[in-house]
């Protein structure tokens, strides 16, 4: 059948619709979008929506779990930290900067403020997308340090707490300026001098 085929017109409408959700959520909010808004950006009927997406929560949960597969890539980018004690600052800098320019694109922090915007109302949602995402990644990091830290690179007592150090020491300034404005703005150099700020801190208290 067409609509079990991942190249047919079902599942092309499909995407369509997921994409123009994401945008019109992120453009809107929550309360702001109605299933006819979603159904003019794709292109398609309202009926075509609801035949694929029951309401409109189930379509929100949906494209905000989506996103949880992006983050597969740093997830291997944490992971993948060589234990070379020479080389230790230069390969932290490195996945400090990769680090903090994929978790501050303008979309993630877009559907960062959704998710917090509408936390009460979807708690559980919130909390599964914390948990497949940045948790995962938090996670990945403390094994990181923990394998680092028995090859004696890093002094480490809580793996889990000095991969949330580390992480905050990169993201606080960034994302809580994104939180409280409508276009968020930071430059390369910016977000690289608060990746190297970081790390150097990070290594004063670790190493």
């Amino acid at each position: 059948m067409e609509a079990n085929e991942p190249g047919g017109r079902s599942a092309r409408k499909h995407q369509a619709i997921m994409e123009a959700a994401t945008a019109v959520f992120m453009a809107k909010g929550y309360a702001g979008t109605s299933m006819d808004d979603i159904a003019k950006l794709a292109a398609v009927s309202k009926q075509t929506v609801y035949k694929h997406f029951a309401d409109k929560e189930k379509l929100f949960a949906e494209i905000v779990l989506a996103t949880t597969d992006r983050i597969e890539a740093v997830i291997d980018l944490v992971a993948d930290i060589p234990a070379d004690a020479d080389t230790l600052e230069e390969n932290l800098l490195r996945l400090a900067r990769q680090f903090l320019t994929t978790l501050t694109q303008p979309q993630v922090l877009q559907l960062r403020r959704l998710i917090i915007a509408n936390a009460d109302a979807f708690p559980d949602l919130g909390a599964t997308w914390y948990e497949q995402g940045f948790e995962r990644v938090l996670a990945t990091l403390a094994d990181t340090f923990h394998r680092l830290a028995d090859r004696g690179l890093l002094r480490i007592d809580d793996p889990l707490l000095a991969a949330n150090h580390f992480s905050g020491l990169l993201l606080w300034i960034p994302v809580n300026k994104a939180m409280f404005h409508s276009s968020p703005q930071h430059t390369q150099p910016e977000l690289d001098h608060y990746a190297d700020a970081g790390v150097r801190t990070f290594l004063a208290a670790y190493r």
